[in-house]
């Protein structure tokens, strides 16, 4: 990763890392994080995506600790209206996901220099991972999709109605509270447009051809989100190699309930898809 400026012109290429900045993408400033050394050799960089409800300090130190491991630079931000990241106007629309991967992930690829990175996605963000990488399919040498959604499963809505329900309650409300400057706009935009009539019919099986990237699979059999049957989709559907790993017992946070496992997994596959930090 090359030298990116930050909303004010600063470069900040050379800054300690991590370091937190604030970037104007797509008309929101941005909060971002880097992780290691972005000037450590040719090594792949890793490109990490959070939930639909996540944000920078959701991630619980995960980010960190690949980079560590990998010896990889990294690089995660807090989509619109995430944690410290500007909102930017209305509500989420059913294709919001897309316009993350197509319109948003580019750009600030673009405005860090990240050539060819891996994507780690969690959740809404392995969704946005899966879509970048139909759409743009030179662009990343490896995918990585923890709890992914690629149709919208009878357990997904009654999850989010669950949710909506904790929401109301006021537990929910308060842990997420600690993370967001504005909650209140953000869950209700989620999870309204989730359990619109239209999302019914969200469907991303279609764009699976067009992946060729290696992909890393990472499910919980317990996930109340969704099923092993996305997993079983993703792997029918996309032509380049495809790992699994499934987690016995684990909800729909592997990356946080299961760290270890899911920390070796991801490692190995980086050093797999990607080869070793310092190869070409």
């Amino acid at each position: 990763m090359s030298a990116a400026r930050s909303a004010g012109g600063r470069a900040v290429g050379a800054l300690p890392c991590p370091f937190v900045l604030r970037l104007s993408v797509d008309g929101a400033a941005l909060e971002c994080v880097r992780h290691g050394d972005p000037a450590r050799g040719p090594a792949a960089p890793l490109v990490f995506l959070h939930e639909g409800l996540g944000s920078l300090t959701q991630w619980q130190g995960f980010p960190e600790q690949v980079c560590a491991r990998t010896g990889r630079p990294g690089l995660a931000w807090a989509r619109a209206g995430h944690g410290r990241s500007q909102p930017r106007p209305g509500r989420h629309e059913i294709d919001y996901m897309h316009h993350e991967a197509r319109v948003v992930l580019p750009e600030v690829l673009d405005r860090f220099g990240v050539d060819r990175p891996v994507l780690v996605g969690h959740s809404d963000g392995a969704s946005i991972a899966l879509i970048a990488a139909a759409s743009l399919p030179d662009r990343f040498a490896g995918v990585v999709l923890m709890a992914p959604h690629v149709i919208v499963e009878p357990c997904t809505l009654a999850g989010i109605a669950a949710a909506g329900e904790a929401f109301r309650a006021g537990s929910l409300a308060r842990g997420l509270a600690r993370h967001h400057d504005d909650i209140e706009t953000l869950f209700w935009s989620w999870h309204d447009a989730w359990l619109s009539p239209p999302f019914a019919g969200w469907d991303l099986t279609g764009l699976l051809g067009s992946v060729t990237a290696p992909v890393l699979l990472v499910q919980g059999d317990a996930d109340q989100y969704g099923t092993m049957r996305q997993l079983d989709l993703i792997e029918q559907g996309v032509r380049g190699p495809v790992s699994r790993l499934e987690l016995p017992g684990c909800g729909h946070s592997p990356h946080v309930e299961r760290r270890e496992a899911t920390l070796e997994a991801v490692v190995s596959f980086v050093a797999t898809s990607a080869g070793p930090a310092g190869s070409s």
